[in-house]
């Protein structure tokens, strides 16, 4: 006898049951509703819900599966991250001058979503220009973490790793440039995947023409879930190019490297001197380096030599970065981010000033350097199946009031991390270890600390091989362990 289904169940679980006739779409939808009026006030994970209009989807799944139909997601009610257009939801990505903005169009991604018979119930909470680690705007408010409401759970895909992590949602497909699906997860004890950075659209975020951008890389859309399976299931409806380029490029991932935990060649990433790491976090990839080897992996401490102490490398990436944000937000905005960074004296300050005031060539010169780097993975990954490294150097943190834009006082902001205080901008370094590159890195859960956060890692691999770390992640939790519930959901 399967199971009853609950709101804990996996996404393929609940698409089982659906199959299987043991509830219909508008019950699990129903199940679903019933927990979002219960939790998300404390929580404040979905903030523009549609649930009238997901009633109206789960009707039509039902009568579609009645007639004989299928589809990958028939059914299934899902969330997506608020700044990842839906038509006739708002779209505003936490700042006030768009507070009214209701998107005319659907994001690709909203749209294979659609097509695969999704039930959409609404979009979840985001920070301000999708621009910090927490998930708090003046327009919706704070979101907090199911595991400790007095902390975040991540930024900027917050609203959407909570509301996984507290049974609010089967599915959800966040964004990430700055460990924005991946810093969630871990926070939040879910998993996430980042996926390589031509493998899905890139397009249909910000209230923005619905147009793709090639010259804005780095960032990518992705799925979060509360299991790997469920990570590639949402991979296989959503990935595919971009609008323009679908008239004749296909996309064919292959599959994973290996199907068995033992024959995974594992690089872990070696501490890198100048970035501390939470202790507790150290000791659990530890412990996991041991329990592989235990279980028949080669398992190294190892990265590309070619990158060094990394020290380019992320200096490279916030140049980039910087780049990117600032091409988003108005001049007077930009003029004031400038301003700030120009009052510091500092190695990483002077590469996102670099990023925020390069002219055309200099961002050809820097798209040129990312290429040997891209290169350098390349050769790694010859030798090497995934590497595993941190998502973040510290579990989620308290709540605090950051500005925007940044002030000096935000730029000096430092985190406890063993004691000692460390600025918060170094926390993007493990997250551009496979952003810079393009890389695909699922985020897996690996336990709890010793006060009951979750503690997350991230599995680098190599590009458009996305199903190599997805199915790393499946064995992990099979060996390991995966998702659990937060106490009191």
């Amino acid at each position: 006898m399967s199971a009853p289904v609950t709101p804990f169940t996996t996404a393929t679980g609940m698409l089982t049951a659906l199959r299987a006739r043991q509830l219909s779409a508008v019950e699990l939808l129903e199940l679903h509703e019933r927990r979002y009026r219960r939790h998300n006030p404390e929580l404040n994970a979905i903030v523009e819900p549609a649930f009238e209009a997901a009633r109206h989807a789960a009707e039509t799944a039902d009568a579609r599966r009645a007639r004989g139909d299928d589809a990958l997601l028939l059914g299934l009610p899902i969330t997506l991250k608020e700044s990842i257009n839906v038509r006739g939801l708002r779209t505003t990505v936490g700042m006030p001058h768009w507070k009214d903005f209701r998107s005319e169009h659907d994001a690709p991604v909203t749209t294979r979503l659609k097509a695969a018979g999704a039930v959409l119930m609404g979009k979840t909470n985001v920070p301000k220009m999708l621009a910090d680690w927490q998930s708090d705007n003046p327009i919706y408010g704070r979101t907090s973490n199911p595991w400790d409401r007095s902390r975040t759970p991540g930024g900027s895909s917050g609203g959407s790793a909570a509301a996984l992590a507290a049974g609010l949602t089967a599915l959800e497909f966040g964004s990430d440039i700055g460990g924005s699906i991946r810093v969630p997860a871990a926070f939040c004890g879910v998993y996430g995947h980042r996926p390589s950075e031509t493998a899905m659209p890139r397009s249909g975020q910000f209230p923005f023409p619905p147009m793709p951008n090639p010259a804005v890389f780095m960032g990518v859309q992705g799925p979060m879930a509360r299991s790997a399976e469920d990570l590639s299931l949402a991979l296989d409806v959503a990935a595919g190019p971009d609008t323009g380029e679908d008239v004749a490029w296909r996309l064919a991932l292959p599959a994973a490297r290996h199907a068995r935990l033992a024959d995974f060649r594992v690089a872990m990433l070696p501490p890198v001197p100048w970035i501390p790491l939470d202790a507790e976090i150290a000791a659990a990839l530890d412990a996991l380096a041991a329990g592989l080897g235990r279980r028949g992996c080669q398992v190294k401490s190892v990265q590309p030599p070619e990158l060094g102490d990394f020290r380019p490398h992320y200096a490279l990436y916030l140049a980039l970065l910087a780049a990117v944000q600032l091409s988003r937000v108005p001049a007077e905005q930009r003029r004031l981010r400038l301003d700030v960074l120009r009052t510091r004296d500092d190695e990483w300050s002077r590469a996102s000033q670099r990023g925020a005031e390069g002219l055309a060539p200099d961002y050809i010169a820097w798209i040129g350097q990312r290429e040997h780097m891209r290169a350098a993975w390349r050769a790694f990954f010859s030798e090497w199946d995934v590497l595993v490294a941190p998502a973040f150097f510290t579990p989620a943190y308290p709540h605090w009031d950051k500005p925007w834009p940044d002030t000096e006082a935000s730029l000096r902001r430092t985190f406890d991390v063993n004691g000692k205080p460390v600025l918060e901008e170094l926390g993007l370094f493990y997250p551009s270890v496979a952003t810079v590159a393009g890389q695909p890195a699922t985020a897996v859960p690996m336990g709890r600390t010793r006060t009951g956060l979750p503690i997350g890692a991230q599995v680098i691999g190599p590009y458009l091989e996305d199903r190599t770390p997805l199915r790393f992640a499946e064995l992990l939790a099979q060996e390991f362990g995966g998702f659990t519930p937060p106490p009191g959901y």
